[in-house]
């Protein structure tokens, strides 16, 4: 600062001449001497107060700057509770601790961990800075854990040890220090020696740390405790006029004392103060001030605060100093509209060896980045989380490799893990008498899974339920929420409100609902070969064949002999025609075009109905057939037909809130023997139509029950997964190993240890419609009858052409011009007989054979005389 004013007052650019005097005092501090120095300040003609060092300080001179209306100019105070909204004279020309604690819950999010603990100076800079970090954790879905808080003031090194005892018996193993140094470097000591700076463990330090690596040379003993923690330090980017000042100050100071960046932004208060004078004074306004006289009181023993004063223009200075805008050492010197610095960003920095590793940069801009911020501001902002990147980082212990970031409390304490007693269906997951363990498929996939981790899980199963019905799931995993349980292992299925509550872990075991109903056997009768079709599918072909015949003879009456003669003969052609062409063994020849065209569609579409029919019918008489009255769960909604269901299973919730069907109509059942006795029953007889539960349950139930059986089709689709707490690294960990188990078989050969299903059970269990239904051919049809339409329509359209130039008949041409009498020349002419174009190329070409040999079914014979000349003759 001292360095600062002497460069002010020789730039004759600034202040024109107008000295700058800096007066200091120490505050230690302290808030109490801090408030009694600002005082002092106030006896003289002050224009501006620079600093404190200390947010405590910052907090309580605040409002002696508001009160006197000075303007504070703090370079050092990061507590983001100092705002201009609560201190209007504060100006803070650092960055403040929201972008740094912003800064450290991206760097936790990055690398994956969802807890951390925090250690802070239980001081105003402290508390709001951990309060600042456990507000954006949050926002990334991670928490603090743990908050440890160190008393200001003297350390004693027991005090220390204790706190840190307490800290090695909880999870988390990422620790963030927000102290000052004294504190900080005394938290290190006592941590190496604990052996908590080694492997396994994370220490990310506040800038605190960067200060003093930045400014002092520590010694050996000091680094080699601090290997492998991560420090953030305020950016400021490089610039030849800070590398030229940095030179200077080392020649300066001989490189006994660094240049860290509290220094710089000191320097660039100085300036930024020197400027808004500068603008203050451009302006007319001169440093004048007013008595302070609201604390005045006439009666005696009255406080004397005569020599305090006001400083009459301060908010024009203050206006003048948020419309600041310069480059100094520190970058750009600017305020936002909050009254924030611009660009706010920070490095990230990686103790190795004897000095530090930068590992990349963070920026309000772009998040984390291994480019500096600068290259980043010309170009759009990119927060995505595949563009957040940082270099390999030494952690402690000397590893490359990530920390997990947790481990198990090291307190003795033992997973509380809660298991479902249940009534029905043990062999998911039943209690061993006479223990505390369990066992079963659920079981085992747990066991196996943890056996798999790299670490050893310390966990005990509670039971959870009265032993006489199926406990409720729902209210298994909300016990996890509420902390009475660590987990859940059982048959838990993985749903969507579940799921708002607690994480699950991959699925082991795939589940759905599906509807199970009994069933009947159909034996083949004489009317079999009727099956094959539906009612509305025979009354549909049966129409389209006759529907064909007329539109062949329709197109085919005017020019082709077979399709003439008495009503009767051409109503039993039509009929023949038709029906004859299921088996392709038509006689008639079609001779028309449109003729032929709609023939060759419609035997196109026999052929494959006539297929169908063939294949359908060799299944219904060779393949055994099952019916059920139920199809699948629209059919059994739109029934009458009272449902059952398993105790404690979501179908109930499922079955009532999301498909509608009434709780009257549901029935509880909680055991396969309860099942195959309400399904015996029937509804009618206080028994159930039809039992909706989970696949896993239903093949178990099916394995020794073969007169019942799936109808239609699995209607929702999920899993069984163990349940834990939201966030929880565990959950994370036991799915890799699911996902191991599975990929290994060992999977497949649990659930074959506990679920060996009977030949009964699946084989053609799926109840699924065995009869052609009109839907499956209605293409057919719709092409087929495209094409007759087609065709009629210009088979009438040249009717009607020939009807409008050929003249009428002498008989007809006296009523031509009426309705009626056109109407009977339209039906005259598709009566009429027309050659066919065979006949007519034939008589042109002169190639027509007589009436008596057509008759006589005799051809004129042709005599070829040999006209060779004979060498005799």
């Amino acid at each position: 600062m001292e360095q600062a004013v002497k460069d002010v007052n020789a730039n004759t650019s600034i202040l024109h001449g107008t000295k700058l005097v800096l007066h200091m005092q120490d505050s230690n501090c302290s808030g109490f001497l801090g408030m009694i120095q600002s005082l002092r300040f106030m006896e003289t003609d002050v224009a501006a107060i620079i600093g404190p060092q200390s947010s405590v300080v910052a907090h309580i001179i605040s409002h002696v700057a508001n009160e006197l209306r000075v303007p504070l100019v703090s370079f050092a105070a990061t507590d983001p509770t100092l705002t201009s909204l609560q201190f209007p004279f504060f100006v803070r020309t650092t960055q403040s601790d929201l972008y740094q604690m912003t800064a450290v819950a991206e760097i936790i999010d990055y690398y994956g961990w969802k807890e951390v603990i925090a250690i802070y100076i239980d001081d105003d800079y402290g508390r709001n800075g951990v309060s600042v970090l456990d507000d954006q954790l949050a926002a990334r879905r991670c928490k603090i854990s743990y908050k440890a808080a160190i008393k200001s003031g003297p350390v004693d090194r027991a005090d220390i040890t204790n706190l840190l005892v307490q800290v090695a018996l909880m999870q988390s193993r990422v620790i963030v220090l927000h102290t000052n140094p004294d504190s900080g470097f005394m938290v290190f000591n006592v941590a190496h020696y604990l052996g908590m700076t080694t492997n396994g463990y994370v220490w990310i330090a506040t800038d605190w740390l960067s200060s003093v690596l930045d400014s002092t040379a520590l010694p050996s003993e000091t680094m080699d405790i601090l290997q492998g923690v991560l420090v953030l330090r305020q950016h400021t980017p490089d610039s030849d006029r800070k590398k030229a000042f940095s030179s200077w100050w080392k020649n300066f100071t001989g490189g006994s004392l660094g240049l860290h960046s509290y220094g710089l932004y000191a320097y660039d208060s100085i300036f930024l103060l020197a400027h808004a004078l500068d603008a203050f004074f451009s302006q007319g306004g001169i440093v004048s001030c007013t008595n302070y006289t609201s604390l005045r009181d006439d009666k005696p023993g009255g406080l004397n605060l005569d020599a305090m004063s006001i400083f009459d223009n301060g908010t024009l200075l203050l206006k003048n100093i948020e419309r600041i805008d310069f480059v100094g050492l520190t970058g750009p010197v600017k305020f936002t509209s909050d009254r924030s610095l611009v660009r706010p960003a920070y490095d990230v920095i990686n103790v190795v060896g004897t000095g530090v590793h930068r590992v990349g940069y963070w920026s309000n801009y772009s998040g984390l980045s291994i480019v500096t911020p600068e290259i980043l501001y010309t170009k759009p902002a990119n927060k995505s989380s595949a563009n957040q990147h940082l270099h390999s980082v030494i952690w402690p212990g000397d590893t490359l490799s990530k920390p997990r970031g947790w481990v198990f409390p090291n307190n003795g304490r033992q997973l509380r893990i809660g298991v479902p007693i249940r009534v029905g269906f043990r062999e998911f997951v039943s209690p061993v008498r006479g223990t505390d363990m369990f066992k079963g498929f659920c079981i085992d996939v747990f066991t196996a899974a943890v056996n798999l981790l790299p670490y050893a899980v310390p966990y005990r199963f509670v039971p959870f339920g009265n032993g006489r019905e199926n406990p409720s799931y729902t209210e298994l995993v909300n016990l996890i929420t509420t902390g009475y349980f660590d987990g859940a292992v059982g048959d838990i299925a993985i749903t969507t409100n579940r799921t708002k509550s607690v994480d699950f872990t991959q699925p082991y075991a795939a589940s759905g609902l599906v509807v199970v109903a009994p069933f009947k056997k159909i034996n083949s009768g004489g009317w079999s070969f009727l099956r094959p079709f539906t009612p509305l599918m025979w009354t549909v072909t049966a129409c389209f064949f006759f529907f064909i015949g007329i539109v062949v003879w329709i197109l085919e009456h005017r020019i082709n002999d077979e399709f003439r003669g008495p009503p009767k003969q051409q109503f039993i052609t039509i009929l023949w025609f038709s029906l004859s062409t299921l088996f392709f063994s038509h006689r008639e020849n079609t001779m028309s075009t449109l003729g032929r065209l709609v023939v060759l569609i419609w035997l196109f579409v026999v052929l494959i109905i006539n297929s169908s029919y063939t294949a359908s019918l060799t299944s219904i008489l060779t393949v055994q057939q099952l019916s059920s009255p139920i199809s699948g769960i629209e059919s059994l909604k739109n029934s009458d037909e009272r449902i059952g269901f398993q105790v404690g299973s979501f179908a109930e919730s499922y079955l009532a809130e999301d498909i509608g069907i009434p709780e009257k109509r549901l029935v509880r059942l909680g055991s396969p023997e309860e099942y195959a006795k309400a399904l015996q029953l029937g509804s009618k007889n206080g028994g159930v139509g039809a039992i909706v539960d989970e696949r896993p349950y239903i093949e178990i139930f099916l394995s020794t029950q073969c007169t019942f059986k799936i109808v239609g089709q699995e209607f929702t689709r999920s899993g069984w997964g163990f349940a834990f707490p939201r966030d929880s690294p565990l959950a994370v960990d036991l799915s890799t190993a699911i996902l191991q188990l599975s990929e290994t078989g060992d999977l497949q050969r649990i659930h074959d240890k506990w679920m060996t299903i009977s030949s009964c059970s699946l084989d053609h269990s799926e109840i699924d419609s065995d009869r052609l239904q009109l839907k499956s051919f209605w293409g057919l049809f719709l092409l087929c009858g495209m094409a007759c339409f087609l065709a009629l329509v210009i088979h009438f359209v040249q009717i009607m052409v020939r009807m409008r130039h050929a003249p009428p008949p002498p008989e007809a041409a006296s009523n031509s011009s009426s309705i009626s009498g056109r109407f009977q020349r339209f039906l005259s002419l598709i009566d009429e007989k027309e050659e066919s174009p065979r006949s007519e190329r034939r008589k042109r070409n002169g190639d027509e054979v007589s009436a008596d040999h057509q008759l006589n079914g005799r051809h004129p014979k042709r005599i070829q005389f040999d006209l060779t000349p004979n060498s005799n003759t």
